[in-house]
């Protein structure tokens, strides 16, 4: 589950994933938040929380990727804050293939992640 993250600054969204992950969270979730920025005609700024990790359901996964393919150019930050080490590994190796800029912060810094996404 995606859970909203609340009090982010301007411009700026935010969830904390909770459980396992499913199609339904991109839809309910991510996506009304993700179009409400586009419509405004804003980049995308967005704080992602990881502090476990508890799957991805096939449907999750292939919205994922939607959603980063999604009006590619307008991806301006991604703040992941997550200490899960296979989470790091792959950003550090994959991050480049990311939309916009992507930065790996340690939970404990998890309000630095959320200045940096503002700025």
């Amino acid at each position: 589950m995606l859970k909203p993250i609340s009090d982010l600054p301007d411009g700026v969204i935010g969830f904390e994933a909770v459980e396992e992950l499913r199609a339904s969270d991109y839809e309910d979730e991510l996506m009304p938040a993700v179009r409400r920025i586009w419509e405004r005609g804003d980049d995308i700024r967005i704080v992602l929380v990881f502090e476990r990790w508890e799957g991805m359901s096939g449907g999750a996964a292939w919205e994922d990727m939607k959603t980063g393919f999604q009006h590619l150019t307008r991806w301006k930050k991604i703040a992941l804050v997550t200490d899960l080490d296979w989470m790091i590994t792959l950003t550090s190796l994959f991050g480049w293939m990311t939309p916009g800029e992507l930065r790996r912060f340690p939970v404990a810094e998890r309000d630095s992640a959320i200045a940096w996404a503002a700025e």
